[in-house]
């Protein structure tokens, strides 16, 4: 492996982020929706190993109090291998006084834990489709 970490949107396949998204099972959109998500996001992370794309993170922050960490997304064959934990790294090292939250895909609550996350006891969030969030396990 020959990993490289991009922190800009630049000649980045947007629709091969699309794809990652959905063999890896998350919520996914047209290319152009996801081009767009990232570059209005304060912070990018993008794994590329030998020039391929193969796994990738944004925040959205204020830069100074609060921050979401969103699309953490890893390709299975990577999974594993230590990639999530570096795209989180690199995310909270872009905004250090923050506090960050998030909210894992089912199932993937002990890798975030694993890293420091804990879970939230008030937690609440408003989805556009509600009814498949709770479908899908993210909300009771």
């Amino acid at each position: 492996m020959k990993i490289k970490i991009q922190t800009d949107c630049i000649n980045i396949n947007w629709q091969e982020v699309r794809n990652i998204l959905k063999t890896v099972g998350m919520s996914y959109v047209n290319a152009e929706i996801h081009k767009k998500s990232f570059e209005n996001s304060e912070i990018a992370i993008f794994i590329l190993d030998n020039d391929k794309l193969i796994g990738f993170g944004r925040a959205i922050s204020d830069g100074v109090r609060q921050a979401s960490i969103y699309d953490v997304a890893i390709l299975p064959e990577y999974q594993g291998k230590g990639i999530g934990k570096l795209i989180l790294e690199n995310i909270i090292s872009q905004a250090p006084s923050c506090n960050f939250i998030l909210y894992a895909s089912p199932g993937k609550e002990g890798f975030y834990e694993s890293l420091g996350f804990g879970k939230l006891s008030t937690g609440m969030g408003l989805f556009y489709d509600m009814k498949r969030m709770k479908n899908r396990g993210f909300i009771k």
